[in-house]
């Protein structure tokens, strides 16, 4: 049995981890519903392609096997690995944490779909970005990277909701 996840429902759910935060949390945002977009650089979209393209080579998948994995939509899978100002949608982020097992509203946050709430999470996301480099397979520092970039995204764990 498949459930589905729709876009709707995920927005509602990011709110509601917003409103638990008591006003120091996130603020969801889709230029589609809200009509302005985030303001903030570019970095993040691109950390977010690159630790996306990384962490599926790191479990030896094709972008066709972690979308039917994750429940995502290929073409939107190889849009957020190769297109750096893409914004991917808010269910795919969601998706895409429950599969790789991290925190959603840091994934969010990452994917340039939230507020950051820690500035250490954008410092960190440009750091990643630029000490990874798309290559077939994962260099030495490329591992170390992605290990700690994950460590860093899973100190909210605790704090993340999950769906059931």
């Amino acid at each position: 049995m498949r459930i589905e996840v729709t876009k709707d429902w995920c927005v509602r759910m990011a709110e509601l981890e917003a409103d638990e935060e008591i006003g120091v949390g996130l603020v969801a945002v889709d230029p589609v519903f809200d009509g302005e977009s985030l303001a903030q650089s570019e970095e993040p979209a691109v950390a977010f392609g690159r630790f996306v393209s990384l962490m599926r080579r790191n479990r030896g998948l094709s972008v066709e096997k972690l979308a039917d994995e994750a429940d995502v939509d290929v073409v939107e899978l190889l849009s957020i690995e190769e297109v750096a100002q893409y914004k991917p949608e808010v269910r795919t982020v969601y998706q895409l944490a429950n599969f790789f097992a991290l925190p959603r509203a840091t994934l969010l946050q990452v994917a340039g779909l939230t507020l950051p709430k820690d500035s250490r999470i954008i410092e960190e996301s440009v750091r990643f970005a630029a000490r990874s480099e798309p290559v077939e397979a994962l260099t030495k520092e490329e591992r170390s990277a992605l290990e700690t970039f994950v460590s860093v995204l899973s100190e909210d764990k605790d704090k993340d909701h999950s769906l059931g």
